[in-house]
C-alpha cells in the first residue's frame, strides 16, 4: 500500500481515516476526495485534496486516471454518499449508487489500483421478527420495494460490489459497518438522540449495536492489508437496549404506542427540522438486530476495542 484514495474524506470518518493512514511511514500519499471547495482541515505534505462531483461520470475519469494515476495510487476506500436521509431522486441515486458502479468500473481499468474497499452499512440487512437477531453475514438482505430509498440505494451500492468479486481484477473488500453515531454523518441514531426526549414503541426495548469511529477506522486500515477477499461484518463494542442509550445520552425516553410514532415524528420533522425518520427505523426500534463479527475477527483480525464517548456517562 504506497497511495490510497478516500472518498467522502470530510465526514467525522473520512477525517479521522485520512489522518490515520497520513500517520503511517509506508503510506506515501493520501487523495482525499469530497464535496468541498477546500480542505477544512489541517495539512500535510503527502495529503492532496480534490473536490469532485461523484455524479458525474467524466469526473470520476477524470480523477482516476489523472491525479490518482499520478500519485499511483493503488487502493480505494470509497465511503461517499448522500448524508440527507429526506433527499430522494435521481441525483441522489447518482452518488449513492452511480458513483460506486463507475468508481469499481474504473478501477478495474486503472494501471496501479489493485485495491478496492467499499464502506457498507448495517442497513442493508434485514430486521423482523422471522429472521435472527444476531446478523451474519449470509443474512436476508432489506430488498423491500417500501423502503426509503436510503435503505434502497445502499442495498443496491452492496450488490454492485458483492457481484465483481472473483470477477474483477480488483481485491475487493466490502465493510458492513455498524452504525456510528457522529454528527453531519447521515447517522439517523445520533438525530435521534439529539432532542431532550426521545419516543420509542412501547412493549419493545430492542438491543442495538453502535460502532465507534476509532474502531471504523481501524477495521478499514485492516481491510486495506487483508489477503482475503468478501463480505466483513464491522460490529462495535456497545451493545444495549435502546431504552439505555437514551439513557446514556443523557435524554428522557418515553414509551408511546408504536402506530403513533410515526405521525409524531413527522411533526416533529416538520416543526423542529430533525433529519430523523421514523419509517426509516420501525424495524430496528421493534427488533434486535446486532451484527455477528465473527469472521472479521478469524480473518482480519478486528474486534472492537472502544466504547461510544456516552455523554451522561461521561458526566457521571
Amino acid at each position: 500500500m504506497t497511495g490510497v484514495l478516500v472518498t467522502g474524506a470530510t465526514t467525522p470518518l473520512g477525517r479521522a481515516l485520512v489522518r490515520s493512514l497520513l500517520e503511517e511511514d509506508a503510506v506515501d500519499a493520501v487523495l482525499a476526495v469530497a464535496a468541498e471547495e477546500k480542505w477544512p482541515f489541517e495539512e500535510d505534505a503527502r495529503l492532496h485534496y480534490l473536490r469532485v462531483d461523484l455524479t458525474r461520470e467524466r469526473k470520476i475519469r477524470d480523477l482516476l486516471f489523472g491525479i490518482a494515476r499520478d500519485l499511483e495510487i493503488d487502493s480505494v476506500v470509497h465511503s461517499a454518499l448522500h448524508r440527507d436521509v429526506r433527499d430522494h431522486g435521481p441525483g441522489v441515486r447518482a452518488l449513492n449508487v452511480g458513483s460506486t458502479r463507475q468508481m469499481l468500473f474504473l478501477s478495474e481499468q486503472h494501471p496501479t489500483i489493485r485495491r478496492f474497499v467499499f464502506r457498507s452499512y448495517a442497513d442493508v440487512y434485514a430486521i423482523d421478527p422471522e429472521t435472527p437477531a444476531v446478523i451474519g453475514e449470509e443474512h436476508p438482505l432489506e430488498l423491500s420495494s417500501t423502503m426509503p430509498q436510503l435503505v434502497r440505494d445502499r442495498v443496491e451500492a452492496d450488490v454492485t460490489v458483492c457481484t465483481r468479486m472473483g470477477m474483477a481484477p480488483l481485491h475487493i473488500v466490502v465493510l458492513r459497518c455498524a452504525e456510528v453515531p457522529a454528527p453531519n454523518s447521515g447517522s439517523q441514531l445520533w438525530d435521534y438522540l439529539q432532542e431532550p426526549v426521545c419516543f420509542r414503541p412501547l412493549g419493545y426495548d430492542p438491543m442495538i449495536n453502535v460502532l465507534s469511529i476509532e474502531d471504523s477506522v481501524r477495521a478499514t486500515r485492516l481491510a486495506l492489508r487483508t489477503e482475503a477477499q468478501g463480505v466483513f461484518n464491522i460490529p462495535g463494542k456497545d451493545v444495549l437496549p435502546l431504552s439505555e442509550a437514551i439513557a446514556a445520552w443523557g435524554r428522557r425516553g418515553i414509551a408511546v404506542p408504536g402506530p403513533l410514532l410515526g405521525p409524531m415524528y413527522a411533526l416533529r420533522a416538520a416543526t423542529r427540522g430533525s433529519q430523523f425518520l421514523y419509517d426509516l427505523n420501525r424495524a430496528r426500534f421493534h427488533f434486535s438486530g446486532v451484527l455477528d463479527g465473527r469472521r472479521a475477527r478469524e480473518v482480519l483480525g478486528y474486534e472492537p476495542a472502544h466504547s461510544l464517548d456516552w455523554p451522561a456517562l461521561r458526566a457521571a
